[in-house]
This record gives C-alpha cells, structure tokens and sequence, in this order.
C-alpha cells in the first residue's frame, strides 16, 4: 500500500505545514506508551486510525508498515488556528460536535499527541466526547499531557522514530498550552474511557493510553 493510498482523509489547513520527515539535529526523546499503543492495534486485521495531528510523512509509513492500517487524519490543531485567526473561538466547541464524519465505534486507534493541552474545557470536553463516540469498544487512544507552563507560542509534531522514540518537531502558532492539568482532570475529561497505563518522562510530557471498555458501546 502506497503513502498515499494509507492517508484516507487529509484535512489540513493551508497556512500550516505538513511536515516533512528531515530530522537534522533533531533531539529524540524516549516514549513508553506507543508501543503499548502499537500492542493493542496489532492483533486486529486492517485497523482504522485516527490521526489529530499534521500529516507526517513517515508517520504514516511507520504505522502502515507496523499495522498495515487504513489513517484518518484530522488536524484538529489547524483547525483550532483557523478559529483563533477569525477570532471565532468561543464556537469551537460546537465546530468540535460536529467535525468528525466517521461512525460511531468505527476507529480502532487514536493519535491524540498533546491537542488537550491547547483548549479550553468547553473545546476539551466536546473533542473528548466525539473521539469516544468513534472509538471502537476495546479500542485504544494515545494522548500527552504537558507537565510545566508554556514559554511560547507553538505547537508540537511527533515524528515517529521507533517504537521507543520519538522526535519533538515544534512550529509556531497563535496559542500556546493552556492551563495544565492534573492526573485526576485527564479522567475526568476521559471519563467513558479508562486508563491502561500513564508514564511521567522526564522531557515534562505525561503519556497516558486509554482503553474503551468493551461493553460501552455509546
């Protein structure tokens, strides 16, 4: 299967890159969670997954190559750039209910890298309750949670290197992370899903990978 015949949907808003795979001097920085994430995908055939970041060229090789899968990607962070520029946020939360057009319990995966960091809850919880909707019973979703304040404006591609590693590939934006949230505010927000492991690593970023139990199948 081609790059391109992988990315199934591909919304990206024009004034944002979509992001190469040159690495240069590039720190790369440990992950526990994917390859848990990986583990839990791996024994379905062709699973469906949900990408909320830019597309990533190699990204998405690496995941067709681990899983052979089909990739939905929506880039929720373009789209939260585009309602900061026509200073029409205060109606992204509802932007956010209707935004995504796959079935109900139709994803096996999702990618939410760090997207929750940059909203605010009306946008948090609106997002949360659309990614549950889609996501399959026993399904998996992988999401970062910053640990320390911002101290600029940008937003943060993950490029995969393996299935330990990964590459922080920032590019500015109009927000920065919002308030920061505590283990108990993540559940909350998650509260139809349940936490399978959660990792504090030392680059400030907490992992936490969720399941959907598999007799909710709201």
């Amino acid at each position: 299967m081609s790059l391109l015949d992988r990315i199934v949907t591909r919304k990206v808003d024009s004034e944002l890159p979509i992001l190469g795979t040159k690495t240069g001097g590039e720190p790369v920085f440990a992950t526990k969670a994917l390859q848990k994430f990986l583990s839990c995908l791996m024994s379905r055939e062709s699973p469906v997954l949900l990408d909320l970041g830019a597309v990533v060229g190699s990204n998405v090789s690496f995941f067709g190559e681990q899983l052979g899968c089909k990739i939905f990607v929506e880039n929720i962070y373009a789209d939260l750039e585009r309602h900061l520029r026509n200073q029409t946020l205060d109606a992204f939360p509802e932007f956010l209910q209707t935004r995504f057009t796959e079935r109900s319990a139709s994803v096996d995966g999702i990618l939410c890298w760090d997207v929750i960091d940059y909203l605010d809850r009306r946008s948090a919880l609106a997002l949360t309750e659309q990614l549950t909707r889609v996501l399959r019973p026993d399904g998996a979703l992988l999401g970062f949670f910053g640990t320390v304040p911002p101290r600029d404006l940008s937003y943060t591609s993950y490029v995969v290197v393996d299935e330990l590693n990964l590459k922080h590939r920032t590019y500015p934006g109009a927000r920065g992370r919002q308030s920061i949230l505590q283990n108990r505010d993540i559940t909350r927000l998650f509260s139809s899903l349940r936490v399978s492991d959660s990792f504090l690593l030392q680059h400030q970023l907490r992992e936490v990978l969720f399941r959907k139990p598999a007799w909710n199948v709201s």
